[in-house]
């Protein structure tokens, strides 16, 4: 280990830490009066121990830590270190020959007091650092209040001591056996539902939910305390972010939609997506999108080879590679820029890297934008795109090709989701033909908070100007997920898939949008007096209410509690395949209408929606 000038520092104090103890235990011992007799072995003692216990501390490592953040873990190594020294000197005494003039009490004393200044330094440089020796007033910060008293209260305590913006006040938590007990100092006075009243009589204005593994509607009932209190409320991260590392619990935060909107953490399958991903090639389409970026970053967790970022758009490509840059992940990226639907693009790709798992998530999603002059560049790109990448994936040997569907394919009324159900009809006769060396696997799912072409960037705007904020229709409403959310069950399903399942997510309950818009005035910190909510009716292709399954269709359980398989019609006979190749390639009718009919030939279930243009 290469010595810097600070483990240098350390090294000189633990050494002269040994000297003075050896003077100190003589001294213990004969009652600060050390008789002559006595100095000869003492000097002895000095010259031979204090190097020796020099060695052995390098030797155990003690100053490849960082003292200011000394844990259980470096205290332990001391101990060791130092009762290996115990052992040590002695023997040498006895070779030596001095064994017998060293006081047995100084033997003993000598390593209990090193010991006590070894780890005392330690304790005491990270408690200064925290603030925990010499804290700042409350008057120099702004006392909180804390919801919750877990594992992320203590590490936020920990992290505010370092910083003197704020000043933990209280800590409450609706566990008896937490209440009365302390935390770093800092009392848990009570459950929850006290916030009001201890804010009050603490004159706080300020609390933060420390509470990142608690079910969605336990967040929510801490908020609406805080709200009902008057306080200006934060929360820490997600626990998906606290874990990934992407950020510290420190980094509190103004209450966002994903926590009103937000649902229960997802548990994964840790060891079965490690194995899933682990030492393999991955490759993501539309990875510069919202959804493709959010599982390149999940993915990159589970230790894969090699991660191939593909995407069209320069700009977003550019954008997610230098983000695994400057993360510096243990992951070779690759990024390579290209159309889905270019067949010799792909194919080049493909032949380059050979991927062993393949998540196609680029396409045209925006409804109202492709339901009349789009309509067949929307069908081209999201079926044309979807067969090329499969085909491709079948022909280098992937493993695993997972197509990143929408619950617009379901009962479709668009032309969007019309052409996502058609790829899936795709996927499946791909897999009829397959040998089995390929699984297709298709994963549904619904809007996603914040994507690019949501609602939610567009009502954030919107507020930004003053408003109003415009909503079609006041009965609308749309089934909702975090990214994070989605990416991680589309990772689960593809894992879990064995070929040909369509995967539906458990999406939860629908929210209205005309609430959403409410919710994101509310949070932004004004009233509906302020910002206007005006209704300008359904655009073309929208529905009043999405489906998460087919009428028709039935769903089977899966192992995990948000994933189930939809049941749905195989792929009709025939040369399906070698028809909607033909009809790409070139259609007899281009125009909105044209593809409409065609869609519904083969899609009997897709009913144009009534909403004129």
């Amino acid at each position: 280990m290469k010595l810097t000038a600070r483990s240098l520092a350390a090294l000189a104090y633990d050494v002269a830490a040994a000297l003075v103890t050896w003077w100190l235990a003589y001294l213990l011992r004969f009652n600060f009066s050390i008789p002559a007799e006595e100095w000869g072995t003492l000097r002895v003692a000095i010259l031979v121990a204090t190097p020796a216990y020099g060695a052995i501390f390098l030797a155990f490592g003690l100053y490849s830590a960082i003292w200011r953040y000394a844990s259980m873990h470096d205290l332990r190594r001391i101990v060791f270190a130092v009762g290996l020294g115990a052992v040590i000197v002695p023997t040498v005494f006895i070779m030596l020959r001095v064994a017998d003039d060293a006081p047995r009490a100084v033997l003993v004393m000598q390593p209990l007091l090193l010991l006590f200044l070894v780890g005392a330094s330690r304790i005491a440089l990270r408690a200064w650092r925290e603030g925990g020796l010499f804290r700042l007033s409350s008057k120099e910060r702004t006392p909180i209040v804390v919801l919750g008293a877990g594992a992320a209260a203590a590490s936020l305590i920990r992290e505010m001591n370092r910083q003197s913006t704020w000043q933990v006040a209280a800590l409450l938590d609706d566990d008896p056996q937490k209440q009365g007990r302390e935390i770093s100092g800092y009392r848990v006075v009570g459950p929850l539902q006290n916030v009001g009243p201890v804010a009050g009589a603490l004159g706080v204005r300020h609390a933060v939910i420390a509470m990142p593994g608690a079910t969605h509607q336990q967040r929510l009932r801490a908020l609406d305390l805080c709200k009902a209190a008057g306080l200006d409320v934060r929360t820490v991260p997600s626990y998906f972010d606290l874990v990934s590392g992407r950020v510290s619990v420190s980094d509190i935060r103004e209450v966002q939609l994903d926590d009103l909107l937000g649902r229960d953490p997802v548990q994964l399958d840790e060891a079965g997506l490690q194995g899933f991903f682990g030492g393999k090639t991955v490759l993501v389409t539309g990875a510069g999108g919202s959804i493709g970026a959010e599982l390149c970053r999940q993915i990159a967790r589970f230790s894969p080879a090699r991660l191939v970022l593909f995407e069209q758009s320069e700009f977003s490509l550019y954008s997610i590679e230098q983000e695994f840059r400057d993360r510096r992940l243990p992951v070779e990226v690759v990024a390579a820029i290209g159309d889905a639907k270019n067949e010799a693009r792909v194919g080049e790709v493909f032949a380059r890297h050979r991927p062993e798992i393949v998540f196609h998530a680029a396409a045209y999603k925006h409804v109202p934008l492709m339901e009349e002059g789009n309509a067949f560049e929307a069908v081209r790109n999201n079926v044309g795109s979807t067969l090329v990448v499969a085909r491709a994936a079948r022909a280098n040997g992937a493993g695993k090709f997972v197509l990143v569907s929408t619950d617009k394919a379901v009962n479709p009324a668009n032309v969007m989701g019309a052409s996502k159900r058609l790829a899936e009809i795709a996927c499946q006769a791909l897999q009829m033909q397959a040998d089995g060396a390929t699984q297709f696997v298709i994963v549904r799912f619904g809007n996603v908070l914040g994507s690019t072409g949501s609602v939610v960037p567009r009502f954030r705007e919107q507020i930004a100007r003053g408003g109003p904020v415009t909503v079609t229709h006041r009965d609308i409403q749309r089934y909702f997920m975090s990214i994070p959310e989605a990416a991680q069950l589309v990772l689960q399903a593809g894992q879990m898939g064995r070929g040909s399942e369509i995967y539906v997510l458990d999406m939860g309950e629908p929210v209205r949008i005309v609430d959403l818009a409410r919710q994101m005035i509310r949070l932004s910190g004004f009233a509906e007096s302020d910002i206007r909510i005006e209704f300008t009716g359904l655009r073309p292709g929208e529905k009043l209410y999405e489906e998460p399954l087919a009428d028709a269709e039935t769903t089977l359980a899966t192992p995990h509690p948000k994933l189930r398989i939809a049941r749905v019609r195989t792929p009709q006979d025939g040369d399906f395949l070698g028809e909607l190749d033909a009809w790409l390639a070139k259609p007899a009718d281009s125009g909105a209408s044209g593809v409409r009919a065609r869609l519904q030939d083969w899609i009997p279930e897709y009913r144009p929606s009534t909403t004129s243009p």
